[in-house]
Parts: structure tokens; sequence; C-alpha cells
């Protein structure tokens, strides 16, 4: 007679990481109470406090987790292209897919720092995923032959952040469009090259 296996409980870490990202992501950080998050992750109270200490650490936990998914979501979008040029602009591509998405609420990161206190856990984990974005931005910059890379990968990141904004602000994917096309003007510009090509 053949075993069943049966999938494992998820742990109430897991259980308590994956409520914060759904509640924390659509309705924001600041507006999900912690009561909220323990009824829908279905663990006793005691257990975010064990796992976690308090909330904003559980926010940096969220963040943690999103900064690894949307750093790998990128980083295969990028290694997908051949040149600095292609992979500077599928870091857009890959973020105007996530536009059309029913469940796109903006930046994570842009939306909880905002909403974070000056120098806390959270501002740190908002910090380190832009600080990630800056240095791939420039580092691609820089293997493209940008004459100032480092400003091209400021350009490059106010890009992406206004990008995201327009979206889910103004409900209108086309954003995408308009940031590749600006992206890629702006690539042609710091690098001598033609933004055709």
């Amino acid at each position: 007679m053949a075993s069943v296996r049966s999938a494992a409980k998820p742990s109430a870490r897991e259980r308590l990481l994956a409520a914060a990202n759904e509640l924390f992501y659509a309705e924001g950080v600041q507006s999900v109470g912690i009561d909220r998050v323990i009824e829908h992750a279905g663990v006793a109270k005691a257990s975010l406090y064990n796992t976690f200490g308090g909330k904003e650490q559980l926010v940096r936990a969220y963040l943690d987790i999103r900064q690894a998914g949307t750093a790998d979501r990128i980083t295969r979008a990028v290694a997908e292209r051949d040149t600095p040029r292609e992979q500077m602009l599928a870091v857009f591509e890959s973020q105007g897919r996530q536009f059309d998405r029913p469940d796109f609420h903006g930046c994570a990161f842009i939306r909880t720092g905002a909403e974070a206190n000056p120098g806390g856990l959270v501002q740190e984990a908002a910090d380190a995923f832009r600080g990630w974005m800056r240095e791939l931005f420039t580092r691609l910059a820089a293997e493209a032959g940008a004459a100032d890379p480092g400003t091209l990968g400021h350009q490059l990141q106010l890009l992406y952040d206004g990008a995201g904004i327009s979206a889910l602000m103004d409900h209108d994917s086309t954003a995408a469009a308009a940031s590749h096309a600006a992206a890629a003007a702006l690539i042609a510009a710091a690098t001598g090259a033609s933004a055709e090509a």
C-alpha cells in the first residue's frame, strides 16, 4: 500500500509573513493592525511576539521577503539580456509587467518607507532596497560606457520610482511604455548610443 504524504502545515512564521505580505501590501502598514495580521494568519498572539518581537520587526521581515522576490524577478529579467543597455531596459520591462497585475498596489518600499519612523528597522529595509536598485543601475551604466554612471544610475532610479507611482496613482499601466522610452533616451544620451540601438 502506498503511503500518502500530507503537505506540512506552514509554520507560524510563514503564516504571519504570508498574512503580512497580503495585508500590508494591499492596505498599507499603518492601516493594518497587528490583531488583523494575527487573525488572518490563524496564529496565537504569542506566536507573533515570540517570532518577531513586535510589529516593526514583522514589517522589516515583510520588506525583506518583498526585496528578495523583487530582486529575483529583476535579476532574472536582466540575465535574459545580452548588453548592459538591454539589461537596464529589462528592469523597466519587468516593472511594467507588474503594472498590469490586478493585485498591483505600487512599490511596497516607497509606500512603507513613507510611513516609517526615520532611522528605524522599516526605514533601513526601504533604504536597503533602494540602495540595491541604485547599485544595479549604476553598475549597468558603467558597463554600458556611460560618461557618469552614478548620475545615470540616479536618473534611472528616479524614473523607476516615478513610473511605479504614476502607474498606481493614475491607474495607468501605460506608464511602463513611457518610462521605457524615457530610460532609452537617458541611456542613449549618457552613452552616446542611439536610443533605438
